[in-house]
This record gives C-alpha cells, structure tokens and sequence, in this order.
C-alpha cells in the first residue's frame, strides 16, 4: 500500500486539515434514517482530499502520531454529530491503545463520556491478526462496561479474519461491501445467510454495506439485514475544519 510522504504527514497533522463525512444508515423496511457513520477525511495544503486509509497506515509507524490524529478525528466527529440519531464512530483498535492508558481512564473512553448527550456506537475495525482480535475484545469489555453499543465492522472482507468472539459480544454486524458484489456466488451466500440468521437469532442487528442501486437494495431484502448504508443514499453534510 502506498503512504503519505513524511512531510505532508507532519504538515497535515501541524495544520489539522481534518475533516468528517456523515453518511446516513437506513432502516430497510421503510427507508428512515437509523443512524449517520461519521466517516475521517484529510486535506493536503491545497484542500485536495487525501485516502484516509493511506493517511492511517502512515500513521501506524508512529504511535503517539496515530493518537493524536485518532482522538482530534474523534473530537471533531463528536462535536459535529446529530443528537436526534446514533452516531457510529471507527476506532481503530491501535489508535485505542497507542495512548499507553488502559480502563476507565483510556483518553476515548473519557471523550465518549463528555458526549452522553448523544448516542454513540463504537465500531471496531475487523483485521487479520489474532493481536487485533484480543485487543478488540479488551476494548469491548471496557466500552460496554459504560454503558457505549459497539458494532464490528468489514465482516466478509477477503483480507480480514472473522473473530467469533468479537461477533458474539457486539451489538452490531456490518457486513462488507464484498458481499453485495459477490451475491452470485451461492456458496459463499450460504456464509452470508448464516451469519445473518445468527444475528438474528441473537437479537443484534445487521448492517449491510456498499448499497449504491436498486438492485442492490433488493438483495439486501431477500439477505434478510435490518439496516443499509452506501451511496445509493446520499443525505449527508459533511464539516471540514481548517
């Protein structure tokens, strides 16, 4: 994967050209709005935007960096969200850690307590090192033991491995956006379906990712999920600071 030149990086983290997207989540049945995810965006000198996932992977070489960055995101993203819907916020299980303090007292945990007024859901990026899954659950643990939902996110990615005990302790599933291109194949659905019924089962709600048609929302009908997300729904406001 490319990354951000170290001089870019250190420019963009000195002038804090951040921004946030938030993009709607819809209930199925009725096409209402459920939630917004609040999305990271970076601007380089030119207000041109940046790949946030390349902005991250830089980061991750610097821990204290990635900290930062994560928790000014998450500031912005809190101080700008809706009060009358959820707001789902990604934390990256190494930004959650990289601040050295763990419990009550994590940096996150204390910014997500200063916004009690709103309803929060912390979604947790799934990824393919056994290390992620363990920290994933420690960071559960510590969020619902206040009170915050939790929802795991990229499930059916190619490159990332599910966690059943993760899947187990969230409230949410988001299902990949993989799995809408992929509905052709039928062994691979059989997965699908069965995750679907299991959350079902185990009363969490399923969100299905990547709905940019129609057609598209049909097939998450025929799935079975509660709740889609994706371009086909493009009520969003986005705020950019600096």
């Amino acid at each position: 994967m490319m990354a951000i030149a170290p001089t870019d990086l250190i420019d963009l983290i000195e002038s804090q050209r951040f921004g946030v997207e938030y993009q709607p989540i819809i209930h199925i049945e009725d096409r209402s709005l459920f939630a917004y995810e609040a999305l990271a965006r970076f601007y380089d000198r030119n207000q041109e935007p940046l790949r946030p996932d390349l902005v991250y992977a830089s980061l991750h070489d610097s821990p204290i960096s990635l900290f930062q960055v994560e928790y000014q995101q998450k500031r912005l993203q809190l101080a700008h969200a809706p009060r009358d819907v959820p707001t789902f916020v990604n934390l990256d299980q190494d930004s959650y850690f990289s601040s050295g303090i763990q419990g009550d007292d994590n940096p996150f945990l204390t910014l997500f307590k200063q916004h009690n007024d709103k309803d929060i859901i912390v979604e947790l990026i799934e990824n393919s090192e056994l290390n992620d899954a363990i920290m994933s659950l420690s960071m559960i643990d510590s969020m619902a033991k206040t009170g915050l939902s939790t929802a795991i996110d990229d499930v059916f990615n190619p490159q990332c491995m599910i966690s059943t005990s993760v899947i187990q302790m969230v409230d949410f599933i988001k299902l990949d956006k993989q799995v809408v291109k992929k509905r052709n194949d039928e062994e691979f659905l059989l997965l699908v379906k069965m995750m679907v019924q299991y959350a079902k089962q185990t009363n969490k709600r399923i969100i299905l990712e990547g709905i940019e048609s129609e057609a598209d929302l049909d097939f998450a009908r025929e799935l079975g999920v509660d709740l889609v997300q994706g371009f086909l729904y493009r009520e969003r406001f986005v705020c950019i600071r600096n």
